[in-house]
């Protein structure tokens, strides 16, 4: 009876396996038969039988079609796909949430950009921001360390992850924005020099927004394209170099300011320049990056202050005529002529004999005793200052035309150079060693000799050599220099300009992006916190 029993069970045993793969082969469907679907299940009479029934059983549902492979590796994510937003991002950029703190510049080539482009976004994909936004992100996060607030990008963190359109299209727009005021910043852009202070007449180098936007897209590495938009200058570099090694305070908000008015420099200072820094009280000839020759200076005054500018060494005037400022001539001249009388009763022009002082009308010569001073308009007259002991001018000036009409000469005063400060009189630098000076200029652009210099001085006629290779003529406001070994040398603010210069902080807040709770604050690389959102 045991044995019947035994086989009646094991017979049902085999009885449910088979059921059970006849389901299994019904639920694939149909599909092609295969050899494991035309095993015939035996039923065993032991129990050794039945383990070696469910192992052959193991075998046949691992042979069915859909089975899993246990030595199968997992299956790989899908790669971020890109996104197709653009009707989105055009009008996202309507909110003004998204525009707030933006240049109007910025904004007209974002939409130019964005109603041009019908390709994918370019900063954002399905699995958040892509690698490009990635590297964007790390160098924004490193703005400090090329004397930037990293405050001022409104980014989001580099694990944000939209998942709506409407965001996906914010940080897209946010990303850009960014992109361009970097750019901006880089080249000193993010306020106007003369906002600053009058003394700066500088315009920054800007790239257009356009072009940015073009260039950044078309390169493979747009963290080294943002990088290099900041100035080339040795001494830029060399100032941040001492900004990256200090730790006080005092000293990275003056490296800020310093470095900030390179950002205002022409790209290109010449292959040989004149360099004048009114803090310094010199002037210097570079050539090839190595100075060859530094004088001392006399700059304006804190009320009339020698202003900061760029232009062209056009010519050079031995012993030349001076046009006196008509404020000179109210307050010291006219007076005299007005109030002066001679032995015929007429006005005494005594005091234009004093100063060897000549009258011009419409640029020709006329006789000072048949003017009415009591009622002529002098504004209509040039006064005009001979060559001599007298002329302030002294026996050379520099011409680089400017808007501000200023320019560098010799002076008769020559106690003022003997100062450690020297910031007196009017606006016009002085030099001293003029003639050492202009011979090594012309012997530059013409190949002269000093004893011809010196012959035209001694001369005593008024000659104006013309500059065959205009040389520029950079004057400067920098109170910190790099010297050529490397030291960072300081010098007195005299202007106060070190405390004027503002900073761009409009970026304080942090937007919220459509459908999501505001983005946290973004804690850049260099350990400063930085408000950030799409």
């Amino acid at each position: 009876m045991r044995g019947q029993s035994s086989v009646a069970i094991l017979g049902a045993a085999g009885v449910c396996i088979l059921a059970v793969v006849l389901v299994v082969l019904f639920a694939s469907g149909g599909q092609q038969e295969t050899a494991a679907s035309s095993i015939v299940v035996a039923i065993p009479d032991n129990p050794a039988a039945l383990a070696a029934s469910k192992a052959q059983e193991a075998e046949i549902v691992a042979a069915l079609p859909g089975a899993a492979d246990p030595s199968a590796k997992p299956m790989v994510a899908e790669s971020p796909e890109k996104l197709f937003i653009v009707d989105t991002i055009r009008l996202k950029l309507n909110e003004a949430a998204l525009r707030q703190g933006a240049h109007a510049d910025d904004l007209a080539a974002v939409e130019a950009f964005y109603t041009a482009h019908t390709g994918p976004a370019l900063w954002v994909t399905t699995a958040g921001i892509s690698p490009e936004g990635q590297a964007v992100l790390g160098e924004l996060a490193k703005a400090g360390d090329w004397g930037l607030d990293p405050g001022l990008f409104r980014v989001p963190p580099a694990d944000y992850l939209p998942t709506v359109a409407e965001d996906q299209a914010a940080t897209e727009i946010a990303l850009s924005l960014a992109i361009l005021k970097y750019a901006r910043a880089a080249r000193g852009g993010l306020v106007e020099p003369s906002a600053v202070s009058k003394v700066f007449d500088q315009t920054p180098h800007l790239r257009t927004p356009a072009t940015v936007l073009t260039e950044i897209v078309a390169t493979p590495a747009p963290d080294a394209y943002l990088t290099g938009l900041h100035p080339k200058h040795e001494q830029f570099a060399q100032l941040r170099q001492a900004l990256l090694k200090t730790q006080s305070a005092q000293d990275i908000a003056r490296l800020e300011v310093n470095m900030d008015r390179w950002r205002w420099m022409p790209e290109s200072l010449g292959p040989s320049y004149v360099w004048l820094n009114i803090p310094e009280f010199m002037v210097r000839v570079v050539k090839d990056g190595k100075t060859v020759q530094s004088e001392k200076i006399v700059v304006g005054n804190p009320n009339s202050p020698t202003p900061v500018l760029s232009a062209d060494l056009k010519s050079i005037v031995f012993n030349p005529e001076r046009t006196v400022p008509m404020s000179i001539i109210r307050k010291e001249v006219l007076p005299k002529l007005q109030k002066g009388t001679n032995w015929f009763g007429g006005s005494s022009t005594s005091v234009l004999e004093q100063h060897q002082l000549t009258i011009k009308y419409k640029g020709k010569p006329v006789d000072p005793g048949q003017i009415d001073w009591e009622k002529v308009n002098p504004s209509t007259l040039t006064f005009v200052q001979a060559p001599g002991p007298t002329n302030i001018l002294g026996k050379i000036q520099f011409l680089y035309p400017n808007d501000r009409d200023v320019y560098m000469h010799d002076t008769i005063i020559r106690s003022q150079l003997t100062r450690a400060v020297r910031a007196e009189g009017q606006q016009d630098p002085r030099v001293d060693n003029p003639d050492d000076l202009a011979a090594l200029l012309l012997a530059e652009d013409k190949g002269w000799a000093k004893a011809k210099v010196d012959k035209l001085i001694a001369d005593g006629n008024t000659v104006e050599v013309k500059i065959d290779k205009p040389i520029p003529v950079h004057t400067t406001y920098f109170t910190l220099v790099v010297d050529e070994q490397g030291q960072v040398k300081t010098f007195d603010d005299i202007y106060k300009l070190d405390k004027l210069d503002k900073r761009d902080d409009a970026a304080a807040g942090s937007p919220p992006v459509a459908g999501t709770a505001p983005i946290p604050p973004r804690k850049p690389a260099n350990g400063s916190l930085a408000a950030s959102a799409p």
